[in-house]
């Protein structure tokens, strides 16, 4: 299987195939927007608006399954990001990324760049960063904020 093999539904239950983004640096990211990581969406939002012309494009997939800090509709969710934070990347249907429902892009994802964590991704943002040929090639903790990824990014563009 290749990341462009996956089929995923976005925020207004339409499907997406993933091959529509052959040829892209993608960043994949599961978000919340009661979170306290929450404000990285500004630094998200300012990287795409930095790279997309040359290839960049973020996929944001709201998350719940975090101390239910994704509440609300996909709908909602959309509604909150673009109005506070003037998101502009694509939005995805909210989804699970940990056990027995997960979606099978998480299932994928985590097994191509899981390290000691592979069986599960431990909180909302955990970013994975895919080059232009579809290789998951870094595996971004919560912690590590937009601004931190821009120059590898940068490298792959």
């Amino acid at each position: 299987m290749s990341i462009y093999d996956y089929v995923v539904k976005d925020n207004k239950g339409a499907d997406v195939s993933l091959a529509d983004y052959k040829g892209k640096v993608l960043l994949i990211v599961n978000t919340a927007t009661g979170c306290g990581f929450t404000p990285q969406y500004d630094g998200l939002q300012d990287l795409y608006e930095k790279y997309q012309a040359q290839g960049f494009e973020i996929l944001d997939f709201p998350c719940n399954q975090f101390a239910g800090q994704a509440p609300g509709s996909d709908e909602e969710i959309a509604s909150f990001c673009t109005g506070r934070f003037g998101i502009t990347f694509k939005q995805f249907a909210k989804i699970c990324v940990n056990g027995k429902n997960a979606d099978p892009l998480y299932v994928y994802l985590k097994s191509q760049k899981g390290g000691a964590l592979s069986s599960r991704i431990k909180w909302n943002f955990t970013k994975f960063l895919v080059d232009r040929e579809g290789n998951v090639v870094e595996r971004f903790a919560p912690t590590v904020t937009p601004q931190d990824m821009d120059a590898k990014i940068k490298e792959l563009l």
